[in-house]
């Protein structure tokens, strides 16, 4: 799951050498992705009015609904 979301993430950054996942899972065995990309490159990361930043999130939840596991994706 990690590398799906650094593969999308980097796809869409000028510096993707700067792009970094990191997980946790919290209480509610839910897991949270942390992506970190660099400052200049959050715009393209969220888009216009977040539909990027949505979408990245609609294909994380249906890849961990394959897996019977729920995710949750945060944009740092």
């Amino acid at each position: 799951m990690q590398e799906l979301l650094k593969a999308i993430a980097s796809g869409l950054v000028e510096r993707p050498e700067e792009v970094s996942v990191s997980a946790e899972e919290n209480e509610n065995g839910v897991t949270v992705y942390h992506l970190h990309v660099a400052e200049e490159d959050m715009g393209r990361v969220i888009g216009k009015q977040g539909r990027i930043a949505k979408a990245i999130r609609v294909v994380m939840r249906a890849a961990a609904t394959r897996n019977d596991k729920k995710v949750m994706v945060e944009i740092e």
